[in-house]
């Protein structure tokens, strides 16, 4: 007899980390390009695919907001891309992350037969394509090391009948890593999954909290993992920590086999985040600092975030006050001053 699913495929489409709302105000007291609209638009291309058919279930693996409290407006307007996805009966999973404190705000917005909220330890499955997939997982949890056997035990994820399964984390996982070079690897925090805790019966762990995209398979021991741990980032650079990063979303292919299923593709998808540059100012007379800005302006693209990075002596220059700094870029840019790490927002 031919087993359940076999020869069966699914593909998930899995975004993370969209941080919704951030820089964008309700009521701007300043007339200038806000960042805000470019992680609605970067959003809105990863889900693209699913619009399209090309994807059997979206996860969102967490962070949809930037912060826990905010207005129902916000709330309605992050979710709207997902029901979207969800009326075209695409199933989508959300995974509540730590800027939502472990909870989607408002969860009755959140309402539809087609989207899951694992809210709490819990396991989902889905029939797409002839093959049963069960999604497990829980919300961000703190102090998580101590406590990950007994939450992934709570999800009940071994006691439901699937061809495949995947468990969906918002959470550090030993071995991920963030940051510039040389960059910091997470590796034995309360905060930091042990990679030895992983379940070997799921085909891969899809992972939100850590912005950078990366596929961990070994531990720090160089030892194989149980099942590969996939983290597709943010879909946007929040800080200048990131401006070398890739940002974009994650296409994963699973299929029946072995005691959880198997990974066979995970494509990583670019979009088209917003450049950012840091320029460390020569000068140290205010004589030459407007010039300067102005010539590291002109080098960048037109809609760049740059950070200017000045000595305190010049401080308090007049052509480091916000006004003058829009006069001198693209009304499509954002320039930010940093003294000696005292940032303060000038565009």
């Amino acid at each position: 007899m031919t087993p359940a699913g076999a020869g069966a495929r699914v593909r998930v489409l899995f975004v993370s980390d969209t941080h919704l709302g951030f820089d964008l105000p309700t009521r701007p007291r300043v007339d200038r390009r806000r960042r805000g609209p470019d992680f609605f638009t970067c959003f809105e291309r990863a889900l693209e695919p699913a619009r399209r058919g090309e994807a059997d279930v979206v996860v969102h693996g967490g962070d949809l907001l930037y912060r826990s409290r905010v207005p129902a407006s916000l709330v309605t307007r992050a979710l709207q891309p997902l029901m979207r996805v969800a009326d075209t009966g695409v199933p989508v999973l959300l995974v509540p992350g730590n800027h939502e404190r472990s909870a989607i705000p408002y969860p009755l917005l959140a309402a539809h037969e087609h989207v899951h909220v694992l809210g709490g330890p819990s396991t989902v499955v889905i029939e797409r394509s002839g093959l049963r997939v069960a999604f497990a997982g829980f919300p961000y949890a703190r102090d998580v090391r101590p406590a990950f056997p007994a939450l992934l035990a709570a999800t009940g994820y071994r006691q439901v009948e699937a061809d495949a399964r995947i468990l969906c984390l918002h959470q550090c996982v030993e071995g991920a890593a963030c940051g510039p070079p040389p960059g910091y690897t997470f590796r034995d925090g309360d905060d930091v999954v042990r990679a030895s805790d992983l379940p070997h019966d799921v085909a891969v762990v899809l992972c939100g909290h850590v912005h950078r995209h990366q596929v961990l398979r070994r531990d720090l021991r160089g030892r194989p993992l149980a099942a590969p741990v996939v983290y597709a980032g943010s879909v946007e650079r929040t800080s200048f920590a990131e401006r070398d990063e890739a940002k974009g979303f994650v296409m994963a292919t699973i299929e029946a086999g072995g005691p959880g299923g198997r990974l066979v593709g995970c494509d990583f998808r670019p979009l088209p985040a917003r450049p950012m540059r840091v320029h460390e100012v020569v000068t140290s007379v205010t004589s030459g600092l407007e010039r300067e800005i102005h010539a590291a302006i002109e080098a960048s693209p037109v809609d760049v975030v740059l950070q200017l990075r000045v000595p305190e002596v010049l401080a308090g220059a007049e052509a480091l006050r916000a006004a003058r700094l829009r006069a001198l870029g693209p009304p499509t840019a954002n320039v930010t001053v940093s003294v000696r790490h005292r940032a303060a927002e000038s565009r």
